[in-house]
């Protein structure tokens, strides 16, 4: 029996990009599936042979969805056709951080003053300051 993917590879040519292979077709349903809210807080990984593995956010969410299981997978089996998606495997995602700007407030990693005493305003100030660190160095 030939396998399936020497046949897709024998109509599609040596340029197998035109194919659309099933893990693309079992994630690309994911949110017609499930709908808009529960695809927000979950997302469809990859097809391990008949699995779908999808993360969600935390455990009350997985626990929530393993009880969903084969509701979604009837759904699933109703949008992709049989035998493609036979097993759901939810697994917790880690949280993900969205991207953040640089704040102005930020430490330098190298001192930009040669002298920390530079940075005073007051030239008084700042002559008796640096008399004083001597004096305590010393």
């Amino acid at each position: 029996m030939n396998q399936a993917s020497r046949i897709l590879a024998s109509i599609a040519g040596p340029d197998e990009s035109d194919v659309i292979s099933t893990t693309r077709i079992a994630v690309g349903c994911w949110r017609k599936v499930v709908g808009k809210r529960l695809a927000d807080k979950t997302r469809a990984q990859k097809l391990v042979r008949n699995t779908l593995v999808v993360e969600v956010e935390d455990e009350m969410w997985q626990k929530q969805l393993w009880s969903l299981r084969y509701y979604i997978l009837r759904n699933v089996e109703k949008a992709i056709g049989p035998n493609i998606v036979k097993e759901l495997e939810f697994r917790v995602m880690p949280p993900r951080r969205d991207p953040q700007r640089e704040t102005g407030n930020a430490m330098p990693l190298f001192n930009t003053h040669a002298d920390d005493a530079d940075s005073i305003a007051d030239p008084d100030l700042r002559r008796i300051y640096k008399a004083a660190r001597r004096r305590e160095i010393a």
